[in-house]
């Protein structure tokens, strides 16, 4: 009896430590290793934006202005992740044609958040659009503007992203525009925000990006960018709230890398088999901000997977791809999405 019971007790004592083990351990090992998420960054990897759901609202008209040569110009508003968001919405005059007005969510470059105005900028790029018929709907990311929310930039949260997507699933309630008929536009740091947003959203029927950046992460190592309006959005110093998301974010994995598993996770290319619409790349080879090369290796990989896409460089131009070079690269967009839409 006595040595059944030290047997118990030795038994007992085993089972003691070894749960000591596992919950040392558990404790250990960090939530990433557990759930296949990170612990910093987590909302931006692609896994996780295809597990959010993203929802709109109905638009709201704010304000209407003046009209332009063949559409109506509004102030509108609609809701995204809590937030009011607004832009200029343009609608063009005639009768809706059958199945609604094909329509076009622009997405504007990076603008000091202290300086963004919905009327300023981009107002030949959204007039040409909208004069050929499409429903344009340039959004005030948030931050920007009126709009509220923090302005997180796009390489580091997933945040203008899922903006640009409720703005799409806003535009689906309008009964003039065609809820199957949605591109996106994108410039400069939005280059980045449509192409994930391409991956994780089917509706968005095709995307145009003039002067894109960022889309491996390794490709930002190389690159970087060289904008001198990029100073902290405080004017007493403050760190920004997107270079603090992308210092937390580099702290915690290091530079960006593929061959880490966090780099490898936000990595547009290496998602790239989940595009399933088609891509137009417009780039100027004397760019400035951000170098043709993010175009052109993003290229590579588009026709190792064998995606369709359009490619058109400039000799000149600049960032905003400026005339004579403007034209040919608005009258591109324009057959692009018309043939998509």
């Amino acid at each position: 009896m006595v040595g059944i019971r030290q047997h118990r007790r030795s038994l007992i004592a085993r089972f003691v430590l070894i749960a000591l083990l596992l919950s040392v351990l558990t404790i250990a090992v960090p939530a990433a290793a557990q759930d296949g998420g990170f612990d910093v960054g987590n909302d931006l990897t692609i896994a996780a934006l295809l597990e959010r759901e993203i929802t709109g609202s109905p638009i709201t008209f704010e304000q209407t202005l003046a009209n332009g040569p063949g559409y109506a110009q509004y102030i509108a508003s609609y809701m995204s992740e809590g937030n009011k968001i607004y832009g200029l919405l343009t609608v063009p005059f005639g009768e809706v044609p059958e199945g609604g007005f094909k329509a076009i969510v622009f997405n504007h470059g990076y603008i000091p958040p202290q300086y963004y105005q919905t009327t300023e900028r981009y107002v030949a790029y959204v007039g040409t659009l909208a004069s050929h018929g499409f429903v344009v709907f340039k959004i005030d990311l948030r931050g920007h503007g009126n709009s509220e929310g923090e302005p997180t930039g796009s390489y580091y949260s997933p945040a203008y992203t899922i903006d640009a997507i409720a703005a799409l699933k806003s535009l689906q309630t309008l009964d003039f525009v065609d809820p199957q008929g949605i591109g996106m536009w994108g410039h400069s740091m939005a280059g980045n925000l449509v192409l994930r947003a391409m991956l994780i959203e089917p509706d968005i029927k095709a995307g145009v990006i003039w002067a894109g950046a960022v889309y491996s992460y390794d490709d930002f190592v190389k690159y970087r960018i060289s904008d001198p309006s990029r100073a902290p959005a405080s004017s007493d110093g403050e760190e920004s709230p997107s270079r603090r998301r992308g210092r937390e974010i580099r702290e915690a994995y290091g530079q960006p890398n593929t061959a880490e598993p966090y780099w490898k996770a936000v990595s547009l290319t290496e998602h790239i088999d989940l595009l399933q619409s088609p891509l137009q790349l417009h780039h100027a080879v004397n760019d400035t901000v951000v170098n043709v090369g993010y175009s052109r290796d993003l290229v590579q990989v588009l026709v190792e997977h064998n995606k369709v896409y359009e490619f058109y460089e400039y000799a000149g131009g600049g960032h905003d791809i400026d005339s004579p070079y403007f034209e040919d690269a608005m009258e591109r967009t324009v057959v692009f999405f018309k043939k998509h839409l």
